[in-house]
């Protein structure tokens, strides 16, 4: 978390022009990207409280420093398979929207990465239909396709699934 904390601090201080650093993580074998700026925290979570009648990509909530956060399953919410080995080892990225903290619970968090905005593509014709709701466009990184997901339609969840 340091590190996140140092980039965005860098990056408020004196941003690249044209560039953009992500927050990379992984959920099954896809990789996404979220701007660092929306990013709090990256946490692995002890325990996580159902909620009562939360829509299913709501698994439940966890107390961050005092402060309740909701959090989203991705799996349920980008539409893939449960796995039962990835969730003991499960980690959280934590973000904003508005005045309120959702920890989007993901297979594995990886590096913060700039990537020049120039080499942002529009979302492919042939990527899932959900995903392309969630999605702000994607980059062609060395053997991987990175979505770069909208944290506010991430967190629409009124008339999803």
């Amino acid at each position: 978390m340091q590190q996140v904390a140092q980039r965005q601090n860098n990056a408020a201080s004196g941003p690249n022009e044209g560039f953009t650093e992500f927050v990379t993580f992984t959920v099954g074998d896809n990789l996404f990207g979220v701007p660092v700026l929306r990013v709090q925290d990256t946490l692995v979570p002890d325990s996580i409280a159902p909620v009562p009648l939360a829509p299913p990509e709501v698994r439940g909530s966890i107390n961050l420093r005092g402060r309740i956060v909701t959090v989203i399953d991705m799996r349920r919410r980008l539409g893939l398979k449960q796995s039962d080995e990835a969730v003991n080892k499960q980690m959280g990225v934590t973000v904003e929207s508005g005045s309120e903290l959702y920890t989007l619970l993901v297979d594995s968090v990886g590096d913060v990465i700039t990537l020049p905005a120039h080499l942002r593509e529009a979302n492919p014709n042939t990527l899932d239909p959900l995903w392309r709701e969630l999605a702000g466009g994607t980059y062609r990184l060395e053997g991987h396709l990175m979505v770069v997901l909208e944290i506010e339609s991430l967190l629409d969840l009124g008339t999803k699934n």
